[in-house]
């Protein structure tokens, strides 16, 4: 079986959210739903201060606690190894939500189910990116098989940062190249 996953260069990101409102455009989500989120973190203080982006959305996890959590497999794993989401099987119960240590699962008050990233599967099926990943102006979104991510950016990237949980919980399918001040611990960190 492959496994998909995605691979982001924190060192170009600028921080435009592009991806951010792509993903939610191409997935027609109300206010306050975000399947990818940037986020920002102030690190330091002056004269070391400096700051990094963090572009997130669901790492189609080896080892997926939502999948775990999920009663009825409305959480499930394809076959190359997105973590998918069935919304005919979801009673909205919020373990996924619950188990997920990325808080990456929304649950959609409206529908009373919970609704997820699936990597742009219809895009995938007709040869075609994610949306996050086309509409990146820096490219610092890549996707494929995370093997051959791995090997390709694997000597320059991590799956650990201190502002995530470590990769050993859920073994994500995700790459990082951080920032370094994105690696350092002891400093002050603010998301903003």
């Amino acid at each position: 079986m492959s496994q998909l996953g995605f691979c982001f260069d924190m060192t170009a990101c600028i921080g435009c959210r592009t991806c951010q409102i792509a993903c939610k455009d191409k997935n027609n989500l109300k206010p306050g739903i975000l399947f990818r989120q940037v986020k920002t973190f102030e690190v330091g203080k002056f004269p070391q201060a400096d700051l990094y982006h963090y572009s997130g959305t669901c790492n189609h996890c080896a080892t997926p606690r939502c999948v775990e959590g999920c009663p009825t497999t409305a959480m499930h794993k394809l076959d190359n190894g997105i973590v998918a989401h069935d919304q005919t099987k979801c009673i909205g119960c919020r373990y996924c939500t619950w188990n997920c240590p990325y808080s990456i699962p929304q649950f959609v008050e409206e529908l009373k189910i919970v609704k997820k990233c699936d990597m742009c599967q219809d895009l995938l099926d007709q040869g075609l990116n994610p949306a996050c990943v086309d509409s990146c102006p820096m490219r610092v979104l890549k996707w494929g098989d995370i093997e051959q991510l791995q090997s390709e950016y694997g000597k320059e990237s991590t799956q650990d940062l201190p502002i995530l949980p470590a990769s050993s919980v859920t073994n994500p399918s995700l790459l990082i190249r951080p920032k370094n001040v994105a690696k350092q611990t002891g400093f002050r960190k603010k998301e903003v």
